[in-house]
């Protein structure tokens, strides 16, 4: 049964650990303070490239002259999300879920509405604006994204679909990247 509007959005459980920026000049990583400045900072990482100077909302002292915050060491897996992902509607989660190593995709992208219903597609979610016009005040199809990050890790391979051969394809000097727990 659906819940009714103004209760608590629920703690959805994501795989993702620490949300952190690359440098542009640099290149160290920076740890964000939240998911919600992570998804603002990605949004514009094109247009407004991340430098070190611009963690000093968070971290004053910080520059580019200090060790990175986090090393891409193999303790964890390393994501890249891709560049202009909007930010999520107030009210609204954006979830992301690694899939275990060797999966057919590397992970999935999911919508909480603010009546806790879990989208899963573009088809979901239009299905659900058009019978819940009270979630759409507000919001606009543009502001959702179910394009999954790329792994960063090189050796990550998905298994085969048919006639797909390989493994994905990686470049590790894109600038966000949510980490994930193994």
């Amino acid at each position: 049964m659906e819940q009714e509007r103004g209760i608590a959005a629920k703690k959805v459980w994501e795989s993702v650990k620490y949300y952190t920026v690359k440098c542009a000049e640099c290149s160290k990583w920076r740890l964000i303070p939240s998911k919600e400045k992570y998804e603002e900072i990605r949004e514009k990482i094109e247009e407004q490239l991340f430098v070190c100077e611009t963690a000093r909302e968070w971290r004053p002292e910080i520059s580019c002259k200090d060790e990175s915050d986090v090393k891409q060491d193999g303790t964890m897996r390393w994501a890249m999300d891709r560049p202009r992902i909007p930010q999520t509607p107030s009210g609204w989660q954006r979830i992301l879920r690694i899939r275990a190593e060797g999966g057919t995709k590397f992970a999935d992208v999911y919508y909480v509405a603010p009546s806790n219903k879990r989208l899963r597609s573009m088809v979901e979610l239009h299905r659900y604006i058009d019978e819940h016009p009270e979630y759409a005040q507000g919001v606009s199809i543009s502001q959702f994204s179910f394009q999954p990050p790329v792994p960063l890790d090189e050796k990550y391979s998905a298994k085969r679909r048919s006639g797909a051969y390989g493994a994905i394809e990686t470049q590790n000097n894109d600038s966000a990247a949510p980490q994930t727990q193994n």
